[in-house]
Order: structure tokens, then C-alpha cells, then sequence
């Protein structure tokens, strides 16, 4: 999830978040890292979510037929998340947008328990 990636005749990249709605929950992203994860009914952060401080490997599109296609990019709408860190890979319900979130979401982001040593990308 390069936030400098340049098309031509494009600007580079300069916004570091993005959210990924799918059916339940909201992950919500910082350079490629899910800093927090909100359920959609209630509106609240969930701090113990698995995908909190894990980087976003791509997306998967599953098809009727049972196959599974994986995408190392950008995940697009209709595919799901997928998270992969030490044996507990993460796989979320297809996305259903993708989006930018609000600056006063991104205000609200809860601070994430960090391991000692452990840092984060500044906001």
C-alpha cells in the first residue's frame, strides 16, 4: 500500500489513510498498517480486533465455483482483506467500499497497546 505510488500524468499519492467497509466492521488503515477496526452497528473501536497493528498483505476473490484468486495490490471492492503474520492469518468478509475517512475519525483512532520496542507510523 504505497502512499507514493504516481500514474503518469498523476500526482504522487500524499493521504495516508483509508478505510475498508465490508458488511460489519470497518478497518482502517495508515500506511498499510490497520491501525483500528470499528464495528459499524455500534460505532465503537475494538482495540482486541486480530487485524489492529498488522499490515495488509492484498485481497482475495472468492468465486461460486469455490476458487479462490489471490491479489497482492491494492484490495478492491468485492474481495476480501487478507492479513498474514505468524501462522494467524486473518481473511475479512468482502469489502463493500473503500474510502477515506473523516478527519474527525481519524482524531478518534484509539492508541494501540505497543509491545516494548514496538513502534507505529506517526499520524
Amino acid at each position: 500500500m504505497g502512499h507514493a505510488a504516481k500514474l503518469p500524468d498523476q500526482k504522487p499519492e500524499r493521504r495516508r489513510h483509508r478505510v475498508y467497509v465490508t458488511r460489519n466492521t470497518e478497518y482502517h488503515f495508515r500506511d498499510g498498517f490497520c491501525i483500528a477496526v470499528r464495528d459499524r452497528r455500534t460505532g465503537d473501536f475494538l482495540p482486541g480486533h486480530l487485524a489492529v497493528k498488522r499490515r495488509l498483505h492484498g485481497g482475495l476473490k472468492f468465486f461460486p465455483n469455490g476458487a479462490i484468486v489471490p491479489n497482492p495490490g491494492e484490495p478492491r471492492a468485492g474481495e476480501a482483506l487478507y492479513f498474514a503474520a505468524d501462522g494467524r492469518d486473518l481473511v475479512t468478509s468482502p469489502v463493500e467500499t473503500i474510502a477515506r475517512p473523516p478527519k474527525t475519525i481519524v482524531e478518534a483512532y484509539p492508541e494501540p497497546a505497543l509491545a516494548p520496542g514496538e513502534t507505529l507510523p506517526p499520524r
